[in-house]
């Protein structure tokens, strides 16, 4: 029979009438696919199934359907002796060092030790029941470990030896608030700076304020902190040495200079993490909102009306109350208190957490001294759910002595309970002694949708002072806002409050929130200070409705909070409501319609003095990135009359943007926010949105304005250079380049890299991107095509393809001018070289056709 007579179609019909042909091993008979005189090149490479050639791939690695890493591996044929085959006809060439990464008992196979860097380990062979996958189409290894054969750790643990302490850089970080109103100006510039060298990181954080009214002008800088800071691996913990602030396991936190060696529960896996604060609360107006944390200002911005929640802070400790200042904009204040405690303080069994730090104490209240004082913690896991902690603080004028012990009550939640004995001398020479009693609990009911995320109580007899407290100047006194806030204008505005004859009694502090299934969910936050000599205290309370229904989403909440020494008391009332425009226009949603991304609200509040308030407006995203908020509203108050405002906040490449226009009867102001990050490292500056701790530097030279995957507004640079914020450290980071972004010359080899970020590290993803011209040439050799299945490499980028009927070849990312080698068996006499030369115009064409004569 003539083979060039035998259609495709004949040969499906020939395999189904006679399937025992099919069943032996494939053949590739070059008369099904070559044209008219063609030749075909050696493919016997093809003929057992789908095989592809050995080599090396990027791949990712999954171990036990737990994600290891991706990175390049190197495969070989699976008829050598390297264990089962496989659908690709590959298996991966894994040396020791792989198999001890993939966390493999290595005591357990001593053959293994036989073996030398770099050789490759036949898995199969000498790891029973063991077995590799390679799905060449999804570039994933599938590599499954019996269990008994693994190191015994935690699901989740990666091996120091991953980690990555990252490149060289310096970095800064800035923010800016601006108000122009009818009366006075307000500006906030805060900026954080730091160096990374090796394991080492340097930070400095400050900010600069500036006010001024009819009759005043203040202008500030106010530096935060300043220190260096490094890993210690072998001993799981991290070093600072500078400004910093003591751990709150055991004593509360407090701001010190000097020096802390402590564990960091980071490096552990993910089921050994802890606590974050959130800072809820209900704003009238269009409001300032101002944290403080030991006395220094972290966050600064503007809220809308309503109730909000901000739990995206980064406090610069562990923990530590959270003065909460809201400054509405008929110039009314709320104050109040968010007590930022950990959960109970249960470990798990042999494992020991330990905390020193030696240094002078330091606030950010001209009222206190800064005496030098050492503190030393260790909490450590005991079997059968016990966990035992206790530590010392010691100073001139202060000594204090803590013990205690948390249990795991399984079903029942968990609980901790301490005693701290103290002896103090305060300002006015008196000295004191007495204890306090601390008891923490936590507990979620999954089946009735109840969290008691936390519940604590706390004791103190009339003896018992802080540290904190021990370094006040004087008994009593009030402390001012400083010229951040407005310190300058005529009258000084109260920010706190200290009486020491009122010494702490009780300390209640409640965190519970209940799932309602589809009719939403309650909550419910709050603490209250109580004290010896006087019935005032210190409280503040908040409790809410939340749910939603076909997209329509409302709240209903009110709070109240009272503090000692500052009269009367704030009480707050509100109701939202969010209606996304697609059910108002009764359609489904469509995510690529800025219509339906759009949504109006409606929000109105009522305090103590009976003062209402009513807003409604629109809101919505708009850009092709989605990274543009935007909102507009009009409302009406009992004391300002009618309001407006509009807001628009623009998440860009190069940082974030934000403008605000707001107006009642009595003023009108403008305010802006902008906020940004610049990291300067071997390869030059690159510009970003606001930097996080950890952050992920992202090369790909030369392709530019190349969208990152799941990161909103985060593109290249027009050097191929972006920075991923707000990395998870010592975790897995998948980062992912949008090829669907990349415009026609443009392309890159492998679009996803992982990496393993140490705390504070600039790591860096690098991809390879290939510039050039995607084409179609067809390639003759003598009047003929070249021979089909034929391998192609264009000499000086190195790009590589194969050969399709009629000689056409695909290739991506090709110079404008080269050289062509075509490649169809072994020797000089089977391959040859096809110059080739492309317009200048190429570069602006999706794909284009040409032809090379090979010789």
């Amino acid at each position: 029979m003539n083979n060039k007579s035998v259609t495709p179609l004949a040969a499906m019909i020939m395999a189904a009438l006679w399937p025992g042909i099919s069943s032996a091993e494939s053949y590739f008979n070059p008369g099904f696919l070559s044209a008219e005189d063609a030749a075909v090149a050696d493919l016997s490479r093809f003929e057992k199934g789908s095989h592809q050639a050995p080599g090396e791939y990027r791949v990712d690695i999954w171990r036990n359907d737990e994600f290891i890493a991706t990175q390049d591996i190197r495969f070989i044929a699976s008829d050598a002796k390297s264990g089962k085959a496989t659908s690709s006809g590959l298996v991966p060439c894994l040396d020791t060092e792989w198999l001890k990464r993939l966390g493999l008992n290595m005591l357990a196979y001593p053959q293994l030790a036989k073996f030398k860097a770099g050789e490759c380990v036949p898995m199969a062979t000498l790891i029973p029941d063991s077995e590799t996958h390679f799905d060449f189409a999804k570039l994933r290894l599938d590599i499954s470990l019996p269990q008994a054969s693994l190191l015994n750790s935690a699901r989740g643990y990666i091996p120091p030896n991953q980690w990555d302490e990252g490149i060289p850089a310096a970095l800064l970080n800035y923010g800016f608030t601006g108000n122009h109103g009818s009366s006075d100006d307000n500006y906030y510039l805060s900026l954080q700076s730091g160096l990374n060298y090796g394991p080492w990181r340097l930070r400095n954080s400050g900010a600069w304020s500036y006010s001024r009214g009819d009759d005043y002008r203040t202008s500030h800088w106010n530096n935060i902190s300043t220190y260096a800071q490094r890993t210690i691996i072998p001993l799981k913990s991290e070093l600072v040495m500078g400004d910093s602030n003591t751990g709150s396991d055991v004593f509360d936190s407090l701001g010190f200079r000097g020096a802390r060696l402590y564990s960091a529960d980071n490096m552990y896996p993910d089921s050994l993490q802890g606590y974050a604060p959130t800072v809820r609360g209900i704003a009238r107006t269009n409001a300032k909102i101002t944290i403080r944390q030991n006395g220094f200002v972290i966050y600064q911005s503007y809220v809308s009306p309503g109730a909000f929640v901000i739990s995206d802070l980064n406090p610069t400790s562990s923990s530590g109350d959270l003065d909460v200042t809201l400054e509405e904009k008929d110039g009314t204040q709320q104050k109040y208190t968010v007590p930022y405690s950990t959960v109970p303080l249960l470990q798990r069994e042999g494992r020991v957490k330990f905390d020193v730090v030696a240094g002078d104490f330091r606030s950010g209240s001209d009222q206190q001294t800064t005496p030098f004082f050492t503190q030393a913690t260790l909490v450590a896991g005991l079997r059968d759910g016990y966990t035992v902690y206790g530590g010392t603080q010691l100073a001139e004028d202060y000594t204090a002595l803590a013990m205690g012990a948390g249990k795991n009550l399984g079903e029942w939640g968990a609980i901790s309970m301490d005693v701290t004995h103290a002896r103090s001398r305060l300002a006015d020479d008196s000295e004191h002694q007495g204890q306090s009693l601390r008891f923490l609990y936590a507990k979620s009911l999954s089946d009735y949708g109840t969290n008691f995320q936390l519940l604590g109580y706390r004791y103190s007899t009339r003896g018992f002072y802080t540290l904190d407290e021990v370094a006040y100047k004087n008994i009593e006194g009030y402390e001012y806002a400083d010229e951040a806030d407005g310190g300058g204008k005529n009258e000084p505005v109260v920010q706190s409050y200290h009486n020491l004859r009122y010494s702490k009694r009780g300390r209640f502090q409640v965190n519970v929130s209940q799932s309602l299934g589809d009719y939403g969910s309650l909550y419910l936050s709050g603490s209250q200070q109580t004290y010896w000599e006087t019935n005032q205290n210190n409280t503040w309370y908040q409790t809410g409705y939340a749910s939603g229904w076909r997209g329509i989403s409302y709240s209903l909440s009110m709070s109240w909070s009272k503090s000692v020494g500052i009269s009367g008391n704030d009480r707050i009332m509100a109701f939202n409501l969010s209606v996304p425009f697609s059910t108002l226009l009764g359609h489904g949603y469509s995510r690529t319609s800025t219509l339906d991304r759009a949504y109006a609200t409606f929000a109105a509040s009522n305090n103590s003095d009976g003062d209402a308030t009513m807003q409604a407006g629109i809101g919505g995203t708009l850009l092709e990135g989605r990274n543009l908020n935007y909102s507009v509203t009009q409302g009406h108050s009992d004391t300002n009359g009618y309001s407006g405002s509009a807001n628009a906040n623009w998440q860009a490449t190069y940082g974030t943007l934000g403008l605000g226009y707001n107006y009642d009867r009595d003023q009108h102001d403008f305010n802006w926010q902008a906020s940004g990050g610049v990291i300067g490292h071997a390869d030059g500056v690159t510009f970003s949105q606001p930097l996080g701790d950890t952050n992920v530097l992202i090369k790909a030279p030369g392709a530019s304005g190349v969208s990152v995957e799941n990161q909103t507004g985060v593109r290249t640079d027009w050097r191929g250079y972006a920075v991923m914020p707000y990395a998870t450290v010592y975790r897995y980071n998948r980062i992912a380049l949008d090829t669907n972004t990349m415009d026609n010359h443009t392309d890159i080899e492998n679009n996803v890299s992982s990496v393993v970020p140490t705390d504070g590290a600039v790591v860096r993803a690098e991809f390879k991107a290939r510039i050039g011209v995607r084409a179609i040439i067809t390639v003759t050799r003598a009047g003929r095509a070249v021979p089909f299945g034929s391998v192609v490499r264009e000499e000086t980028s190195g790009v590589t393809s194969m050969v399709g009927d009629e000689g056409q070849i695909y290739l991506s990312g090709l110079p404008l001018k080269g050289k062509l080698l075509v490649q169809w068996g072994d020797g000089k006499g089977s391959q040859c070289l096809a110059p080739y030369t492309l317009s200048p115009e190429s570069l602006s064409q999706a794909v284009v056709v040409a032809s090379a004569t090979c010789s």
